[in-house]
C-alpha cells in the first residue's frame, strides 16, 4: 500500500491512496461510487466463478461459461494472423477428451504453462465432441484454487475491469477492521451473525458456499436493518401533532352529488382516509389501485372533507398535462360545494402566476392543483391542511416532504396507480400507510392485448383504419424520440412521417414527445381529447393518467424495450369508454424471455399480478426505473428472496426505535451514522 507508513488508514482514507491506483483510476472508481476505503471493502461481488468443482472436457456444457480442468499435452507456439492479429495456442486434455485453446492478441498467455501439468480454464466451450475448443479463458493452477476456490465477479465500469478491482479488495483484506461493526454484540450473538470484518472478508474470498452464504446473511440483515431504521425513523417523524385538526366528516353529501355510485373499494378507502384526518396525528397514507380504478374519486371525497373542515388542499402531478387534467376533473366535482380550484404549473405566464400565488396565500383558492411548480419558494399556503401526492413513484420521498413543509404538519395522502406486491409495498412505502382500491368501477370494459411482429403493421394499420371510420381514436407509442445509432430502436419522430401518416394518409395524426414546450405538449393533447386528431404518435408521456374515453387501441412499438408494469400502464390509456379496446405488443425480439414476458401480460388484465411478475423476472431496479421512489438503492439484500431477514430486520428496528427513537445512545451511534449515509444519498432525508 503506498505510502502507507506515512497515512493513518481510516475508512475514510481515498481510495487513491492504495497501492496501483492513480488518478484515472480513483475517477473510475468514483463512477462506481467508491471514492473511500469503506467504499471499497463495501463493494461487494455479485457473483463468483467456483473453481472447486470443475467438469470434465466432455461432460463440459456447451457455449455455457464454466470450469474445466485439463492437462497441457503441447504448446504449439504462436503465429501471426492476417489484419496483424497474433494468435497462441495449447492443446491440453484429460483420460477421455482433448481441448483446443486459443488466445488472441495475448503474446504471454502460454509463457508459464508447462508441459504435463494439470490446470483449470475458466471459458465457454465451443465444438463438437469429438474437436472442443476454448478461446481466451482465464487459466488457474491448483495451489491458486486451493487458496481461493471462489472468484469474485464485481459490478465494473469502462476501463476497470473486475479483474483489477479484485487486486485492489485484496490489499485491503488485511485492513478489513478499519470497518466499524454497527450492529451490537447482543445482536450478533441473538441472529448467530458474523462480524462486520468476518463478513466483509469472507464475501470477498470464500472457502466455501457456506462461508460465502453467512457472509450474505450477516450483510444483508445489516442493510436492511439500517433501511428499516431509517424509514421507520420517517415514520416517526411524520407522525406529529396535525396542524390540521378536524373533526371525522361524513362522506354522504360528497356520493350522493355524483351521477353514479362509488364502489365497495373507494367507499372503504374513503372512510379510511377521513378517519385518519380525524386523528391527533398527521395521516401518512397511500392509495394504490389498478389502472382506471378511481383514485382521482377518493382524492376528490378528502379534499372536499379537508376544505369543509376550513383548510386548503394541494394537489401534486408529474406533469403540466396531467395537473390540467386533474383540475378540470376536479372542480367539475368540487364547484357545486362552491369550492374553488386553482391551477400552478411552471409553464403560466408571469401576471397568471402572479394572481393565482396571491389567491394562494390569501385563501381564495381552496384547492391549488400543480406540477413541481407547488414546491417552489414563493408558494405560500395560507391554511394548508391536505396535501395529495399523485403518481408516487414519479416523486421521492424528499418530495413529499418538500411538499409537507409548507404547513404545520399537514395530512398526506400518496396515489399511485402502479400496482406494488404487498411486501415491497410494505418496505418500500414503510413509513405509510396503505389503501387499495381492488374493484373496477362498472362500465370498464378489459382491453384485449396482442403480440404481433412488425411483419404484421401493415394488417395492423388496416385494423386501425377501420377503427377510425367507427369514430374511435389511436394510441401509437415509440420508445425513443430520435433514431438510436444501432438502429434497434422506433424513434417517435421518423415513425411519424415515415410510418403513421404513410400507412394512415386520409387520417388526422399527431406528435407528441418530451422535447415539445408545454404549451405545445397541451396543444396537441387537447386537439386529441376534442377528437381533432384520429391517432397520436408518442413517446411515454402519456404514460401517467392521461384520459380520453374516445381512444380504443393502444398500440406499442418495441414493447420489449419496457417492463410490464410500464407497458400494463399504458394500456390503461385505452378501455376507458364503452367500446370494445385493443392493446397490440410490437416486437421483432424471438428471445424466449421476451416472447414469454409479453406472453404474460396478454394473459392478465390484474395490475398486481402483472406487477408481481415483473419483480419475479426483473427485480426491483427495473421494476421502478432509474431509482424513481426515492429510497436507497440497495447494495446486497434482494427484495424477493430475502423476505425472512426483512421481517426479522423490521421487527429488531420496531423495537430499537420504541426504545430509542433517536438513535441518540452511544450503542446506536454507528447505526445512526450508516442511517444517515444510506438515506443521504438517495436524497431522502433532506
Amino acid at each position: 500500500m503506498a505510502d502507507e507508513n506515512r497515512i493513518t488508514l481510516t475508512p475514510d482514507t481515498p481510495v487513491r491512496y492504495l497501492k496501483g491506483v492513480g488518478p484515472k483510476t480513483a475517477q473510475r472508481f468514483e463512477k462506481l461510487g467508491i471514492v473511500t476505503l469503506s467504499d471499497l471493502l463495501c463493494h461487494y461481488p455479485r457473483r463468483y466463478v467456483d473453481f472447486s468443482k470443475p467438469y470434465s472436457i466432455a461432460e463440459a456444457p456447451a457455449d455455457t461459461e464454466c470450469v474445466v480442468r485439463a492437462e497441457v499435452f503441447a504448446k504449439p507456439g504462436g503465429r501471426i494472423l492476417p489484419g496483424g492479429r497474433r494468435m497462441e495456442r495449447i492443446t491440453a486434455g484429460d483420460a477421455v477428451s482433448g481441448l483446443e485453446i486459443t488466445w488472441f492478441n495475448n503474446p504471454y498467455a502460454t509463457r508459464k504453462l508447462e508441459i504435463g501439468q494439470e490446470y483449470y480454464f475458466q471459458g465457454i466451450v465451443t465444438g463438437g465432441m469429438l474437436r472442443r475448443q476454448m478461446v481466451n479463458p482465464q487459466v488457474r493452477t491448483p495451489q491458486q484454487v486451493t487458496a481461493s476456490p471462489f472468484e469474485p465477479v464485481y459490478p465494473q465500469t469502462e476501463g476497470l475491469s473486475s479483474s483489477v478491482i479484485a487486486k485492489c479488495v485484496a490489499q485491503l483484506l488485511p485492513h478489513a477492521e478499519l470497518l466499524p461493526d454497527p450492529l451490537p454484540p447482543e445482536m450478533l450473538r441473538k441472529y448467530r451473525l458474523l462480524s462486520k470484518a468476518e463478513a466483509v472478508r469472507a464475501i470477498h474470498r470464500p472457502g466455501s458456499e457456506e462461508e460465502a452464504h453467512a457472509a450474505r446473511r450477516r450483510l444483508i440483515y445489516e442493510e436492511l436493518l439500517v433501511l428499516q431504521l431509517g424509514i421507520g425513523r420517517m415514520k416517526n417523524r411524520g407522525a406529529a401533532a396535525t396542524g390540521a385538526p378536524m373533526r371525522q366528516a361524513d362522506p354522504e353529501p360528497f356520493w350522493q352529488s355524483l351521477p353514479f355510485s362509488p364502489t365497495g373499494a373507494q367507499r372503504r378507502a374513503v372512510d379510511q382516509i377521513l378517519a385518519d384526518m380525524a386523528g391527533d396525528t398527521s395521516m401518512n397514507r397511500l392509495l394504490q389501485g389498478d389502472v382506471g380504478s378511481g383514485k382521482t374519486l377518493v382524492a376528490a371525497a378528502a379534499i372536499w372533507a379537508c376544505i369543509r373542515a376550513g383548510y386548503q388542499a394541494a394537489l401534486l402531478a408529474p406533469t403540466e398535462i396531467l395537473a390540467s387534467q386533474h383540475a378540470e376533473n376536479l372542480n367539475r366535482l368540487l364547484s357545486p360545494f362552491g369550492m374553488r380550484v386553482a391551477l400552478l404549473t411552471g409553464g403560466m405566464k408571469a401576471t397568471a402566476r402572479r394572481t393565482t400565488l396571491a389567491a394562494i396565500r390569501q385563501d381564495e383558492a381552496d384547492l391549488i392543483v400543480g406540477t413541481h411548480a407547488i414546491l417552489s419558494q414563493g408558494v405560500e399556503f395560507a391554511r394548508l391542511g391536505l396535501a395529495v401526492i399523485d403518481e408516487q413513484h414519479r416523486f421521492g420521498v424528499r418530495q413529499r416532504g418538500m411538499l409537507a413543509e409548507k404547513a404545520t404538519n399537514p395530512h398526506l395522502l400518496v396515489m399511485s396507480a402502479t400496482p406494488i406486491p404487498r411486501t415491497l409495498g410494505l418496505l418500500i412505502y414503510g413509513d405509510l400507510d396503505i389503501s387499495i382500491l381492488d374493484e373496477l368501477p362498472p362500465g370498464r370494459t378489459p382491453v384485449k392485448t396482442r403480440c404481433i411482429t412488425g411483419k404484421k403493421r401493415r394488417d395492423l394499420y388496416h385494423f386501425l383504419d377501420q377503427e377510425i371510420g367507427r369514430g374511435r381514436q389511436v394510441y401509437l407509442v415509440c420508445p425513443a424520440i430520435e433514431d438510436t445509432p444501432d438502429g434497434g430502436l422506433t424513434a417517435v419522430r421518423s415513425y411519424y412521417e415515415d410510418i403513421a401518416k404513410t400507412l394512415l394518409p386520409d387520417r388526422r395524426v399527431g406528435l407528441m414527445h418530451g422535447k415539445l414546450k408545454p404549451k405545445e405538449k397541451a396543444a396537441v393533447m387537447e386537439d386529441f381529447k376534442e377528437g381533432r386528431l384520429d391517432a397520436l404518435v408518442s413517446t411515454t408521456v402519456i404514460e401517467v393518467g392521461v384520459d380520453v374515453p374516445n381512444a380504443s387501441v393502444m398500440v406499442i412499438e418495441n414493447a420489449e424495450r419496457y417492463g410490464l408494469s410500464a407497458l400494463h400502464q399504458l394500456r390503461g390509456r385505452v378501455g376507458r369508454g364503452a367500446a370494445e379496446s385493443w392493446c397490440f405488443l410490437v416486437s421483432d425480439n424471438s428471445s424466449e424471455t421476451v416472447q414469454k414476458r409479453l406472453k404474460f401480460l396478454c394473459s392478465t388484465t390484474d395490475g398486481f399480478a402483472v406487477a408481481q411478475y415483473d419483480l419475479e423476472t426483473r427485480g426491483p431496479g427495473d421494476f421502478f426505473g432509474s431509482r424513481q421512489h426515492g429510497l436507497p438503492t440497495l447494495q446486497i439484500a434482494d427484495l424477493m428472496n430475502d423476505t425472512r431477514t426483512l421481517h426479522a430486520a423490521q421487527s429488531e428496528a420496531a423495537a430499537l426505535l420504541a426504545a430509542d427513537p433517536l438513535l441518540e445512545k452511544p450503542d446506536h451511534a454507528l447505526l445512526a451514522r450508516q442511517v444517515q449515509q444510506m438515506f443521504d444519498a438517495a436524497g431522502a432525508m433532506n
